[in-house]
């Protein structure tokens, strides 16, 4: 591995730790949920079956947390969205890369030299809607590094120039001090923690947002 790998593995791993610290002390309902990490070996299957290779900081990421099963299927990153398991990547990921296959073959049938690009091969899944969610999410680019939004029904997708590390530290940042949060605002619910961009009304009255 060279250093600057390391450095950005290293970077993911610090940030996930301070997340998930927060979250034991704080909302141990959330950090019951988290999968633990995967195996090296089940990661490298992954890597085989999707023909894709795990950046280093996503494996370093999976190996720590493999997933989030939610509360009340809410994850626990920003907008409840959640980290996904590895059989969501692939189950994603394929159905994904068989809608672009299939788009593919009609552009060929009536060339368009602008070619509709909803998925492509090096593209991971990694953050979906919620837990159970699949609709939409966020995937990491393995050959730039960055993240982008990715919705079943491609509706216009925000630029990201975020990197799965400063990602996570944003997160860990907005738990640690909450009155600075700018991309969400970050509350509990009982013991689980729940962000208040996609809070249920019917859950409102439990909501207590963070207090540093």
């Amino acid at each position: 591995m060279d250093v600057e790998s390391a450095v950005a593995a290293r970077v993911v791993e610090d940030a996930w730790r301070r997340v998930l610290d927060w979250l034991g002390l704080h909302a141990p309902g959330s950090h019951a949920a988290l999968l633990d990490g995967a195996d090296p070996e089940r990661i490298d299957a992954l890597e085989a079956e999707l023909g894709v290779r795990v950046p280093v900081e996503l494996r370093a990421l999976w190996l720590l947390t493999a997933g989030d099963g939610g509360v009340a299927g809410a994850g626990c990153l920003p907008g409840n969205e959640a980290l996904m398991s590895l059989d969501a990547v692939a189950a994603v990921h394929r159905l994904r890369s068989g809608f672009q296959e299939r788009q593919e073959a009609l552009d060929a049938l009536r060339p368009d030299p602008d070619g509709f690009v909803a998925w492509r091969t090096s593209w991971l899944p990694v953050v979906s809607h919620g837990a159970a969610d699949h609709t939409s999410g966020w995937y990491l680019d393995t050959e730039s590094g960055y993240l982008g939004h990715w919705s079943r029904h491609h509706e216009g997708q925000p630029e990201e120039l975020d990197t799965l590390g400063t990602y996570l530290e944003e997160v860990a940042d907005m738990l640690e001090a909450p009155s600075l949060a700018t991309r969400d605002t970050p509350g509990l619910v009982g013991d689980a923690l729940v962000w208040g961009s996609r809070l249920d009304p019917a859950r409102e009255g439990a909501w207590r947002p963070l207090a540093e």
